[in-house]
């Protein structure tokens, strides 16, 4: 086993591959600046999609590109609450009546704990 070992070779150090006859993607540098006033470049393939917006590496700030490129507005919809999704199956008549009947029922000792329900005055009176 140790005949096919390489000595001196770390696990990811280095590559035993050479660059002779590869041919690397085109690439193209972009800037960026953010609002603490850092630039910066990332270099990235002349086929990407440039997004107009990098975090900072020194801040973490939103950085712009520097070409001027906008980003895009995004249209969010307003998160639904559960009283929106409620409204969206009882209309509030509707659920005004189901909670006079549910405190009715439980004003009544019908519904609810038991250790809620007083003595009703007419088992009182038996």
């Amino acid at each position: 086993m140790a005949e096919r070992t390489l000595r001196g070779a770390r696990l990811g150090g280095q590559s035993f591959e050479d660059e002779r006859g590869i041919e690397f993607a085109a690439r193209q540098q972009v800037g960026y600046k953010c609002s603490h006033g850092h630039q910066f470049e990332i270099t990235m393939s002349d086929e990407a999609d440039v997004p107009a917006t990098w975090e900072c590496p020194r801040c973490g700030a939103e950085a712009l590109n520097i070409s001027g490129a906008l980003p895009e507005e995004k249209n969010e919809k307003p998160a639904r609450t559960h009283w929106d999704m409620l409204l969206e199956r009882r209309s509030e008549k509707e659920l005004e009546d189901i909670l006079k009947e549910r405190l009715d029922l439980l004003r009544g000792g019908e519904i609810g704990p038991a250790h809620l329900h007083r003595p009703s005055k007419k088992k009182a009176g038996v």
